[in-house]
C-alpha cells in the first residue's frame, strides 16, 4: 500500500480528489459511517445472514461495475 500511494502521489493521482472535495467528504463519511454500523451489527446480527448480505452486496457491486460503460 505504501509503495502505491508513493507511485499515485509522484504522477497526480490524487489531484482529483482535491477537484471534487465535497464528493470525497460525503464518500469518507459514508465509509466511516458503513464501518461503524457494520461493527455493531455484528453483535446484533449472526454470521449466518451478514456473511450471505456482504456476499449479495459485493455480487450486486460486481455487476453493476461491470456493466459500467
Amino acid at each position: 500500500m505504501l509503495v502505491a500511494f508513493a507511485r499515485d502521489s509522484r504522477d497526480g493521482s490524487f489531484a482529483v480528489l482535491g477537484a471534487n472535495l465535497g464528493f470525497t467528504v460525503v464518500m469518507a463519511a459514508g465509509s466511516i459511517a458503513g464501518a461503524v454500523l457494520g461493527g455493531l451489527l455484528l453483535g446484533v446480527f449472526p454470521d449466518v445472514v451478514l456473511i450471505p448480505a456482504l456476499a449479495v452486496i459485493l455480487l450486486v457491486s460486481a455487476v453493476k461495475l461491470a456493466r459500467h460503460d
